[in-house]
């Protein structure tokens, strides 16, 4: 393509679908001043001839894929230095490779805004940054940046948007932060940072937006510095090592919306002044060491969504006035010392939108919960007088001990007797109901094939009603002829009775027992699904999944995996994670479920030591198994990721991986990446591809939707190719997918921080378009 318009101003062609090269000939332009490529599928080096262009003013070449991820890539920066009235460079959600030249922040005092992130540029930030006096944004997230944050970043007193998060880089946050006075964006997430929050910021006082997660900062929180953000509304701490109490200042951030400080070593009260912040959705200070009882204040945050207190040493008792909290979706309490009776109203009516696991001295609460029901002493020691009070603790106690007495004789007998009545109930967790193999037979019509439900490896699932209530239950029948059963059913209770999340199954109770012909008998007693599996959902006419609840599924099971990787006290492979394991509730969230291959960690070595043929079978199904795994690898986290590439590569493209197309020289992984990134919607699902009308009108913000809907197709398939790489060392971590996916949601949706940061970097300058206007 030869360009001859000498005259031309602006050339704006953002948005749309361009393949191919930038043409060398742009140059011949001679007066061009705004240049807009961005949101297209261009590819190759940038030419570098746009140096001749000395009245350019405006360069975006954002989501394309320019640059091999080479270092020459950015070669053609050596030569803008000469064009001194650039304002604007923004080369986000490229390829580039290389360093960042020192050229181009030695000489460019004009330039404004200079945006980079989302590419492969590795080195250090030069310490030149600072003659860029100009400078407003400053934007080179996500790339492999190493090495220290320079002061001279200090004397960029007009600086506003600063993000480095997702690079690798060391050392303090310098203090001469605090010189940026203009600062209201400050995202230093996922690096190796070291040190205290300095002071200074302080003196930023129009701060909205800080992120300091996901870093290795110490020391405690300052007071007198965060508390003066008026305008702060999203404060993300989380994943550090704060010591100390959090600042009662807190309660002083009237505009606060997000508050994350978990997975810290602080301590003391909650302070009781959060409860000021009226507009605070997200708050979450899990796995810390607080202690003290829930502030009382809590109730006023009508706004509240998420709730998150878990894992600390929280005492007293839940308040009550939090159930009427109505905006509250999510509230987790587990794991602390609570006692006393749970609310039954609010957020508390449904059990999966609580949490309150480890709390061992609750009661009360909906029946669903199953905890022991709270006793009539407490209400008779306030009412009765303490001499009546004592005689009725008195005799409860001996009447109590008896009892234990006797329990403990009868399973010591029932012990000796078990060889010859051969005939038990096993109980995962306190609480569980009891069940025989007769009262399953009873529930299933006689294990009818009218409530056949769905059939595994080793056995069968079948719907069912149990006689002492009215819920629909699932009850999974193990086929003890078929080899590793047993094992299957050994580690799937090994494994349930100790966790707890909303995105697994639940189990209710198990059976180990015989039937009516005197041979085992072996079960597991879930919560029903009645939205059916994943698989059903993709692979059916009738049926038909939008973006959105792709997403969400996506999210649930992601969410599920870094739970059971991240979160557990002993972490737990799944080991056979594919869509007929993801079960749907009422409400289309995902709970996981068939944890019969599943290994504690430590344990996997046993796979190793044991035959490798046996441990080559156990291990996950034809098309979602890691390679590994078919050359007798052991169990890791890993396995589960590739499972997991493969099942988000499905949900885009509603192939099956095991489809006859695919044989040894395709497979889904490989379909998915050659489409990468031009040709996305070309192997997309064709439901997914027509998504329009409704669907669009629910989200808030839908200007551009189709070019939305294919940069996150696009993300989505970039990330299922990540989990599915051959070499495990190569795969994702599940927290960087959990944290991707919420980021595309948000850019999807419109809406949120990673949306406005979406949109944010763009700036688009006075009474110009972000798409190349006119």
């Amino acid at each position: 393509m030869r360009f001859n318009f000498p005259q031309l101003r602006k050339f704006g062609i953002a948005g749309n679908q361009f393949t191919g090269v930038i043409p060398d000939t742009l140059s011949n332009i001679s007066g061009l001043e705004h240049l807009d490529l961005g949101n297209n599928y261009l590819t190759g080096q940038v030419p570098d001839g746009l140096g001749v262009l000395k009245d350019l003013y405006w360069l975006n070449l954002e989501f394309n894929n320019l640059g091999r991820g080479m270092p020459s890539d950015l070669n053609f920066l050596y030569s803008l230095p000469n064009i001194s009235s650039l304002r604007l460079i923004n080369l986000q959600a490229n390829n580039f490779g290389g360093v960042l030249p020192i050229s181009i922040v030695n000489r460019s005092t004009q330039l404004e805004k200079l945006i980079i992130g989302d590419n492969k540029i590795s080195g250090s930030i030069p310490k030149e940054i600072g003659n860029l006096i100009s400078l407003t944004v400053f934007s080179a997230m996500r790339n492999n940046l190493t090495g220290v944050i320079p002061t001279s970043i200090g004397k960029l007193q007009n600086l506003r948007v600063f993000d480095l998060n997702w690079n690798r880089l060391s050392g303090l946050l310098p203090s001469t932060l605090g010189n940026s006075s203009q600062l209201y964006y400050l995202d230093m997430g996922y690096n190796n940072l070291e040190g205290n929050i300095p002071t200074s910021l302080r003196n930023c006082p129009n701060m909205e937006i800080l992120f300091l997660d996901h870093n290795k900062l110490s020391g405690s929180v300052p007071e007198n510095v965060i508390g003066h953000f008026n305008q702060l509304r999203s404060l993300y701490l989380q994943q550090n090592t704060f010591t100390g109490s959090l600042p009662a200042d807190f309660g002083q951030l009237k505009n606060l919306n997000q508050l994350l400080v978990s997975d810290n070593n602080l301590s003391g009260e909650i302070p009781g002044e959060l409860g000021s912040c009226l507009v605070l959705e997200y708050l979450d200070v899990a796995r810390n060491s607080f202690q003290g009882i829930i502030p009382l204040s809590f109730s006023s945050l009508r706004g509240i969504q998420t709730l998150d207190l878990s894992c600390n040493n929280l005492s007293g008792t839940i308040p009550k006035e939090l159930q009427h909290l109505s905006a509250l979706l999510s509230l987790n309490l587990s794991y602390n010392h609570l006692e006393g009776e749970v609310p039954s109203g609010g957020v508390f009516k449904n059990v999966s939108e609580i949490s309150i696991t480890g709390n061992k001295k609750l009661c009360g609460g909906i029946p669903q919960l199953q905890l022991p029901a709270c006793s009539d002493v407490e209400s008779a020691k306030h009412g009765k007088g303490k001499h009546l009070s004592t005689k009725i603790v008195t005799a409860i106690s001996i009447t109590g001990v008896s009892c234990l007495a006797f329990i403990v004789a009868s399973v010591l007998l029932y012990g000796r007797k078990k060889a010859v009545m051969k005939s038990s109930s096993t109980f995962l967790r306190y609480g569980y109901l009891r069940v025989s193999y007769k009262e399953l037979l009873r529930a299933t019509s006689g294990f009818a094939y009218s409530n056949l439900i769905g059939m595994g490896s080793f056995g069968s699932v079948y719907k069912g009603i149990l006689s002492r209530g009215e819920r629909p239950v699932a009850v999974k029948v193990l086929n003890l002829q078929q080899r590793g059963a047993a094992k299957s059913f050994m580690a799937e209770c090994k494994v349930l009775r100790n966790i707890q999340h909303r995105n697994l199954l639940r189990i209710i109770t198990s059976c180990s027992s015989v039937d009516n012909k005197g041979c085992d008998f072996k079960a597991l007693v879930f919560e029903f699904m009645p939205n059916g599996n994943l698989d059903s959902w993709l692979h059916h006419e009738s049926r038909n999944l939008s973006f959105r609840q792709r997403l969400d599924i996506a999210i649930d099971v992601a969410n599920a995996l870094d739970y059971l990787h991240h979160q557990c006290q002993t972490p737990i492979v799944h080991g056979d994670l594919k869509p007929s394991n993801v079960l749907l509730d009422d409400d289309m969230v995902v709970h996981v479920g068939d944890f019969g291959l599943a290994k504690l960690i430590p344990e996997a070595t046993e796979i190793a030591s044991s035959d490798q043929t046996s441990s080559a079978l156990l291990m996950g199904s034809i098309g979602y198994v890691a390679p590994e795994y078919g050359i007798g690898g052991s169990m890791w986290p890993q396995g589960d990721m590739y499972s997991y590439g493969i099942l988000l590569l499905e949900m885009l493209t509603g192939k099956r991986p095991t489809e006859h197309m695919f044989s040894d020289d395709l497979s889904l992984h490989s379909f998915s990446k050659m489409a990468l990134p031009e040709r996305v919607m070309e192997i997309a699902d064709s439901n997914l591809v027509g998504e329009s009308g409704e669907a669009i009108n629910n989200i808030a913000n839908h200007g551009d939707m189709e070019g939305r809907m294919q940069h996150c197709l696009a993300s989505i398939a970039r990330i299922g190719v990540a989990c599915s790489e051959e070499s495990p060392g190569d795969r994702m971590d599940i927290k960087d997918v959990v944290m991707e996916l919420n980021i595309i949601k948000e850019v999807f949706l419109g809406v949120g921080i990673h949306g406005e940061r979406h949109i944010r970097m763009q700036l688009p300058a006075e009474g110009t378009s972000q798409l190349g206007g006119d």
